[in-house]
């Protein structure tokens, strides 16, 4: 099995390179892996002593950051190197202030890229995020005797460990993975109706990283001079169908103000054919704008978090289709009611939101505008979601303190 999957890895480093010649961003991945190697030689010394976490994007970037930085303030004297394998997750983080001493793309997981650039440095303690696995990465980690971890892990019964051919990949998780910290109960049964054992329940970390929103200063200039008194709708990292969400919204609920951030910037122009009326954010200072625009389209990355601090309800892109429910917690922490889609198979706290009575899913947009205009017009209703959202954050357990604590002992 390990034959092929090698010669998995080789097609799929030719069919990058391929797609990279039609496509930016895969583009930016196979260039930016040209660079990494360069990047910790000329960060690392062989006597630094090197704390990793790998995350595939941005949002497992979100979920290991608060283990990230408590394992830095308990050895100080580390540094940090933090790895992408999604383009989307290093352009975001490469432009914030963060406590890592090398932001990079992760080599494609062929053995000879592996081997280097793990040579390069004195890597004392390994983690990857959710289910990012690369085999011949975490092989040589435990050939070389790094402590290896899995945080926020996630298993679900579709994956490739419950095939009739996934019995490799499991056979190489036990002998390289030190311990699983689990999201979920099912996720650690699964786990351990196929053999890892080395595990347990420490839930999401996300909720540490949401709770911590709260206690920073979430000012943004000019928001709420643009909300004034009606009720602010956000919607967060919008895709097609959350801004068909957004149109209905503006022609049905007169005192509302919608405030969007599309989940690419690149959506910005679409949005402006959508909304003529709209103002941009990065325009937002001349004196000539006029507040009676309802439509405040946000033109800048960085702000969504900020954002939903001014927000009566949320509507969360990407479950209206399968490309991922983002991130719904920076909303909920908020006390936020959250509306998305329904495809979110790999978010288990949408189903926990759900129950608790903080936010609620749809099979359309034109159900999910209709209950967002519900809300707008029933202020009892729309003050209890809000309540049960932040009760279903700050009820969550202390993850990282949990996993911290398993991997210091």
């Amino acid at each position: 099995m390990s034959f092929f999957y090698n010669i998995f890895i080789s097609l799929m480093i030719f069919g990058m390179k391929i797609f990279s010649l039609f496509n930016d961003k895969a583009k930016k991945g196979v260039l930016g892996r040209k660079e990494s190697l360069k990047k910790i030689q000329s960060a690392f010394s062989a006597s630094d002593k090197v704390i990793w976490m790998h995350a595939a994007s941005l949002g497992e970037y979100e979920q290991g950051l608060p283990v990230l930085e408590k394992l830095k303030e308990k050895h100080s004297d580390h540094k940090i190197l933090i790895t992408f394998f999604s383009p989307s997750g290093y352009e975001n983080v490469v432009k914030r202030k963060n406590i890592a001493d090398v932001i990079c793309y992760l080599p494609f997981d062929r053995k000879t890229y592996v081997k280097e650039f793990i040579s390069k440095m004195n890597v004392t303690l390994f983690f990857t995020v959710k289910y990012d696995y690369w085999y011949n990465l975490l092989e040589e980690l435990k050939q070389r005797g790094v402590k290896t971890y899995v945080i926020s892990a996630l298993f679900y019964d579709t994956q490739s460990f419950f095939t009739s051919y996934g019995k490799w990949f499991v056979k190489q998780l036990q002998k390289n993975i030190d311990w699983f910290f689990h999201q979920t109960d099912i996720s650690y049964a699964l786990a351990k109706s196929i053999g890892l054992t080395q595990s347990s329940v420490t839930g999401d970390t996300r909720f540490d990283r949401v709770k911590q929103l709260q206690n920073q200063d979430n000012r943004i200039a000019f928001i709420k001079d643009f909300i004034g008194r009606d009720k602010a709708v956000v919607f967060g990292s919008s895709w097609q169908a959350e801004e068909k969400v957004a149109e209905e919204v503006l022609q049905g609920s007169p005192y509302a103000k919608l405030i969007i951030a599309p989940h690419d910037i690149k959506r910005v122009q679409r949005l402006k054919q959508m909304f003529p009326d709209a103002i941009l954010y990065s325009n937002i200072e001349d004196s000539t704008i006029n507040f009676r625009s309802r439509v405040l389209i946000i033109d800048s990355i960085g702000l969504l978090s900020r954002l939903y601090s001014y927000a009566d309800i949320a509507v969360v892109g990407g479950g209206f289709h399968d490309a991922g429910l983002h991130n719904i917690l920076e909303a909920a922490a908020f006390g936020v009611p959250v509306i998305f889609g329904n495809h979110y198979r790999k978010n288990p706290e949408a189903d926990e939101l759900i129950l608790a009575d903080g936010g609620k899913s749809f099979e359309n947009a034109g159900l999910a505008a209709d209950f967002v205009m519900f809300l707008i017009n029933n202020e009892e209703i729309l003050n209890k979601m809000s309540g049960n959202a932040k009760k279903f954050v700050a009820e969550k357990p202390e993850s990282t303190a949990l996993i911290v604590e398993k991997i210091l002992s």
